[in-house]
This record gives C-alpha cells, structure tokens and sequence, in this order.
C-alpha cells in the first residue's frame, strides 16, 4: 500500500503516482482519524485538512513512503488541534447509560470508553500498531521519537486498556 515513488511520477491517466498513491490512502486515514479523534467530522475535517497539505506539497515530496508521509502529517494536524481545544473549556455529556445495549454495543463502549481514557501519545501509537498495521519504526518515524519510546507507549496503552476493561488500574512501578 505504501509504496515508494519519485516524485512527478505519472501514467497514461494523467494523475500522476504520487496522487494516485493519496488517493489510495483515503480510507486508511478516514479510519485512523475516526479513531484518534472519536468524531467522525472531526475526523473528516483532519482527513480533509491532510489531503489538501499533501496535495498542495507535492512538489516537497522527494519520494519514499506515502502512507507514512500521510500519517505524519495527520498526526501533527490532530496534536495541533488538541491543543487549541486545550485552550478552551469543555463540556462533558451526560451520562449515556442504556441497560438495554447488547453485550456487543457495551463491549463497544467500554473499549471506546478505555481509548477515550489514554494520553494522546499512548492512544496514538495504539492505533498505528493495531489498527493501520503499521511497523515500530514506521510509528517512531511519524510521531518522530525513538522506537524504545514507541514499544513503551504501546505497552503502557496494552496495560492500561486491559486493566480497564477488566475493571482494575494498572499497577504502578515504584522508582527509586
């Protein structure tokens, strides 16, 4: 899927590779900007914001892995709105309890609920690994840390989400 091209790549189509490969990409980033952003305006206004950065530096794109490239960006775009919403006050919804869920709309819940309760960076690398099936060193080079730091993100996410569905709080390590 992420294939590595040369910039001003083109076919007999006229769209050259490099936008072919953006616009194969489309529904990989629709689906991780869902998850990270729990929103799905949110997330196709992110999705939407990405595409148009990429397509508008096209021309900066000196060849190599679209989809990691893609990724990159959509992660900034998202930190960056975190943080303006940081800046201003939020307004929790009322509880949205429904004893009739099945099992499966509760199951759901709890894992959105266990995702929602994760620091961005843990739930980020979460998402690449497991759902977009990206490599640690994939991750590493678009949240731009080392992949010691990816490996115990994705570990601490692990803990933290199975500790939550299983209605305990992981331990914490004592430091001396």
């Amino acid at each position: 899927m992420g294939k590595a091209l040369a910039p001003n790549q083109s076919n007999r189509g006229g769209m050259s590779a490099f936008r072919q490969s953006v616009e194969a990409m489309i529904p990989a980033l629709r689906r991780y900007a869902r998850a990270l952003a729990r929103d799905a305006d949110v997330a196709d206004d992110l999705v939407q914001d990405t595409l148009v950065r990429a397509l508008r530096s096209e021309r900066l794109f000196l060849g190599g892995d679209v989809r990691s490239w893609l990724y990159t960006i959509l992660t900034n775009l998202n930190k960056n709105r975190r943080r303006s919403l940081a800046r201003r006050p939020q307004f929790m919804p009322l509880s949205e309890n429904n004893p009739d869920a099945s099992g499966t709309e509760a199951e759901g819940r709890d894992i959105e609920k266990a995702l929602a309760t994760l620091v961005e960076e843990q739930r980020s690398v979460l998402l690449l690994v497991m759902l977009e099936g990206l490599s640690y060193r994939e991750v590493a080079d678009i949240q731009g840390v080392p992949i010691g730091t990816v490996m115990s993100r994705l570990a601490r996410a692990r803990a933290h989400i199975k500790a939550a569905l299983e209605g305990t709080r992981p331990a914490l390590k004592r430091v001396k």
